[in-house]
C-alpha cells in the first residue's frame, strides 16, 4: 500500500467530479426531455433499453427501474440483437440507446433494421455530433466534462450521470401515469417490500373465538384469565349488543398496580381505556405498525363499519409476518 495515501481525499475528488456530472444534467432538461417523456408515455409497446459495457450495466437498471415503475420496459443486449434476439422488438417498442461516446459498434450494426421497422429511438449520449445521436428521434445529451478515473478511462462520472437520467425519466413517467403504493406492490410481492405493501389486517389477524373479549359486567380477574387464555396482552370489553365499549391492556394492569385494588371484585369498567385505538380489517398492515408505534401501544382491535370486533393482532403478529 503507498505510504500516506489520502483515501479520503481521493474520494472526496472523486464525489466532487459525480455531483458536478450530475448537477450537468438540469441542462438536458430541455424540450428533447420533454419529448422523450411524451414518447415513453405514449408507448403502446414495451420500453426497450440496450447498451454495451458499463452503459449495459446501466440499461439494465434502468430497464428494470421502468418496469417495476408502471412502464413495461427490458434490456436487450446489443451484441446479441444482431444474432437473433431483434425477434423480441415490435413496431409499437420504443428504444433507448446508450454510448457515452455514441459509437458503440454494436448499436450502430443495428440501427438499419430499427429505421427499417420504423421504432421510435431515443439516444443517450455526451456527444451530440456521434452517430447515434444524428440516427437518433430525441438526443438526451449527458454533458459530462470529466470522469472521476484519473485516467480518464473507466465510466464512472458518465455512468453515474446516466443512471440518474434514467431514473428522472422513470419518476416522471410514475408521476405522470398517477402510480401508486398498491400499483407498485402488485410487481413487488415477494419479499419484505412485498409484504410491507401488500398485507392487510385481515391478513394476520386472529379472528373468531381468538379475539379476547369479556362482557362490561366482568371483573378486573375474569379479564385477566381472558388475556391470559388468549395470549394478546390485551382483551376487548364488549356492550350487551357485542359492539366495542373499550379495552383493558397489560400497560393498563401495571398502571393499576399501585392502586391495591381488589382485582375479584373491582369491575373491569372501572380500569378500562374507552375511546381506544382501532382499526379497519383493510387497513395496510404497515399503516397500523407506523399507528402503533406513534401511539406507543402493542395490540390492536379490528372492527368492521358496525364496531364489532371482527379480530385483533399485536406487535409479535405483525413481526412473524415479516412486515418490520
Amino acid at each position: 500500500m503507498p505510504v500516506n495515501f489520502d483515501f479520503r481525499q481521493s474520494a472526496e475528488r472523486v464525489l466532487r467530479l459525480e455531483l458536478k456530472a450530475v448537477e450537468g444534467l438540469f441542462q438536458t432538461l430541455n424540450d428533447e426531455f420533454t419529448k422523450a417523456c411524451q414518447l415513453l408515455y405514449s408507448c403502446t409497446g414495451k420500453v426497450v433499453v440496450m447498451g454495451m459495457g458499463k452503459s449495459g450495466h446501466i440499461g439494465r437498471k434502468m430497464a428494470a427501474s421502468f418496469a417495476s415503475t408502471g412502464t413495461p420496459s427490458f434490456f436487450v443486449h446489443p451484441g446479441e440483437a444482431s444474432h437473433g434476439d431483434l425477434g423480441m422488438l415490435s413496431a409499437n417498442d420504443v428504444i433507448i440507446a446508450i454510448s457515452n461516446s455514441g459509437e458503440s459498434n454494436e448499436i450502430i450494426s443495428v440501427l438499419p433494421v430499427i429505421k427499417r421497422w420504423g421504432i421510435p429511438l431515443i439516444c443517450m449520449t455526451s456527444r451530440p455530433t456521434s452517430t447515434m445521436a444524428k440516427e437518433s428521434d430525441i438526443h438526451l445529451c449527458l454533458n459530462v466534462e470529466q470522469e472521476a478515473c484519473p485516467l480518464g478511462l473507466a465510466p464512472t462520472s458518465s455512468t453515474t450521470a446516466t443512471l440518474v437520467l434514467g431514473d428522472t425519466l422513470a419518476v416522471s413517467l410514475l408521476e405522470a401515469r398517477g402510480f401508486t403504493a398498491d400499483d407498485f406492490a402488485m410487481s413487488h410481492p415477494g419479499g419484505a417490500l412485498g409484504r410491507k405493501l401488500l398485507l392487510r389486517n385481515l391478513d394476520i389477524m386472529h379472528e373468531g373465538n381468538l379475539i379476547p373479549s369479556v362482557s362490561l359486567t366482568a371483573t378486573v380477574s375474569e379479564a385477566l384469565l381472558e388475556m391470559s387464555r388468549k395470549g394478546l396482552g390485551m382483551t376487548a370489553i364488549l356492550n350487551e349488543d357485542k359492539t366495542l365499549a373499550g379495552i383493558f391492556t397489560d400497560g393498563d394492569l401495571r398502571r393499576i398496580l399501585d392502586q391495591q385494588l381488589n382485582i375479584h371484585s373491582t369491575p373491569i369498567t372501572r380500569v378500562m381505556t374507552e375511546n381506544c385505538i382501532t382499526v379497519a380489517p383493510e387497513m395496510l398492515v404497515a399503516q397500523s405498525v407506523k399507528l402503533m408505534q406513534e401511539r406507543k401501544i402493542n395490540a390492536l382491535i379490528v372492527l368492521d363499519k358496525n364496531n364489532h370486533p371482527v379480530g385483533a393482532f399485536n406487535m409479535h403478529d405483525v413481526l412473524k409476518a415479516g412486515v418490520i
